[in-house]
């Protein structure tokens, strides 16, 4: 299992290591700002997608033990979409005026927006205090993570706007891994509904 979560680690920070190195040597290209923002997001997405997939890909393999990474890839995933989001501020001038203004007035990035945001209180109750403490309302607050990807997704789409095949590819992804949730397509069962006690029979007549 430690050479296992040793493979995720070097996985998840290749693309960081890969963007040090880029930005050191020059391989930036002639708008360095935007490529680190395209790249940054676009791996935060890769990873948050890959998060999604520990459940299909236990419950396909009866690979128990993989459900231990959900939370580390969703944290890595919220570590790039930081990176994406801080050079997006750097990009803005660290403006929140110029922040506000694009929000309102570009669909795009109101929705990678609401994405980032709706990811923080995901990162901060990751922690096994936090679960504990929240108990079953843990469960329904990061069922966000499901609005967090969708909204993702769509602000790729709306990025891209002419050539759509890399962002349509993701929403299939998104689509099978959010399908795959259905209990007709999982196979899990809905709990049997509780029966309610029948009402005791009238009492007979006496005497």
């Amino acid at each position: 299992m430690l050479a296992m979560k040793s493979v995720v680690w070097l996985a998840a920070l290749s693309p960081f290591a890969l963007l040090l190195w880029d930005g050191f040597s020059g391989g930036l290209g002639a708008e360095p700002i935007e490529e680190v923002t395209h790249r940054t997001g676009k791996t935060a997405l890769v990873i948050l997608l890959c998060s999604l997939a520990v459940t299909p890909l236990r419950r396909l393999t009866g690979w128990n033990g993989a459900i231990r990474f959900r939370r580390l890839l969703g944290l890595f995933a919220f570590f790039y979409a930081c990176l994406h989001f801080a050079t997006y501020l750097f990009d803005q001038e660290l403006s929140p005026a110029y922040v506000v203004e694009d929000v309102v007035e570009h669909p795009y990035v109101t929705a990678g927006f609401v994405a980032f945001l709706l990811l923080v209180p995901l990162a901060l109750t990751s922690t096994q205090g936090m679960i504990r403490r929240l108990g079953k309302r843990w469960l329904k607050l990061h069922r966000l993570v499901y609005v967090a990807a969708a909204l993702a997704v769509l602000h790729f789409v709306w990025l891209v706007k002419k050539d759509l095949a890399e962002p349509m590819t993701y929403a299939a992804v998104l689509s099978l891994l959010l399908a795959f949730r259905l209990p007709m397509v999982s196979g899990a069962k809905k709990p049997p509904p509780r029966l309610r006690p029948r009402a005791a029979p009238p009492p007979g007549p006496t005497g």
